[in-house]
């Protein structure tokens, strides 16, 4: 097996350790070349030149700017010949943006799965991300070779746009976990209890949950080095905003996070870890 894989961030990087660890010999191509060279990959000149090499390319960026740059790019996606190719897109894209991207590989005879996961770098590394999948059916059942190294939980959505959609909603309930979560521990250790009692105690109580057993050391070290930065929830949650105005719908607490996290630019944090939003609440 072999693919090709452009973006190497902290999520991108550890997706394209997993997949080498079960044998797949990846491509990859990244803005800045550094970024590969602790990895056993062979790097690529451009975009078009990985996509010529494989039949499925995997990519992992920041946003959908960052997306459509790397399509439109001299000697990106779309300079590429993409007949029967398959685009698998892990990035959390905007809702509205997916429909292009879509339109753009299918026009030129190849398949663009959007595949945003939930789960950040450790979840990657073992293979235990949960992948959400909306694309031609032909194309996904082909892909699921490949997302199940990646994904011990997949689901097919199938309509175009709605596992974009669904990631969204999901990140909202992740921001805001998040920050009730800082709150609460801020506001208990002005209350004179231990960190490290408090944050056991709410792991038997209302605060159990994947986000606070996943940060639990983050918090408990205040080692915030990104696994999933301030930056992106940001980003994710002002897409969430552009849901929630489509729909005609509220988005009271969705909101009030967006502009928690929207600090951590000011302060300088936010390519921090999200649950650096401690820091805020101190």
């Amino acid at each position: 097996m072999k693919a090709g894989f452009i973006g190497l961030g902290n999520l991108g990087k550890a997706m394209v350790k997993r997949l080498l660890s079960q044998n797949v010999t990846i491509s990859v191509w990244n803005r800045t070349k550094e970024k590969a060279k602790d990895l056993d990959v062979c790097f690529m000149d451009s975009p078009k030149k990985l996509i010529e090499e494989n039949e499925v390319i995997f990519i992992n960026l920041f946003d959908s700017e960052a997306v459509y740059s790397v399509f439109h790019m001299e000697d990106g996606v779309l300079a590429a010949k993409l007949t029967d190719k398959i685009i698998i897109d892990t990035t959390t894209n905007h809702f509205e943006k997916v429909e292009y991207f879509h339109k753009e590989i299918s026009d030129r005879g190849g398949f663009y799965i959007e595949a945003p996961v939930l789960g950040s770098v450790a979840p990657a590394l073992s293979g235990n991300l949960t992948i959400l999948v909306s694309g031609d059916e032909s194309a996904y059942n082909r892909a699921m070779t490949y997302l199940n190294i990646l994904g011990s939980t997949i689901f097919y959505l199938k309509d175009i746009g709605m596992a974009s959609k669904v990631k969204l909603i999901n990140n909202l309930l992740l921001g805001v976990f998040m920050a009730a979560i800082s709150e609460a521990v801020v506001l208990g250790e002005r209350t004179g209890i231990k960190r490290e009692m408090l944050i056991d105690i709410l792991l038997k109580g209302a605060g159990n949950s994947m986000v606070l057993n996943a940060k639990k050391e983050k918090l408990l070290k205040e080692d915030f080095s990104p696994h999933f930065s301030s930056a992106l929830i940001y980003k994710d949650l002002h897409y969430l905003q552009d849901l929630a105005r489509k729909t005609k719908s509220p988005m009271f607490l969705g909101s009030l996070t967006r502009e928690l996290y929207s600090m951590t630019f000011n302060r300088g944090e936010d390519s921090l870890d999200f649950s650096a939003i401690l820091k805020l609440f101190k």
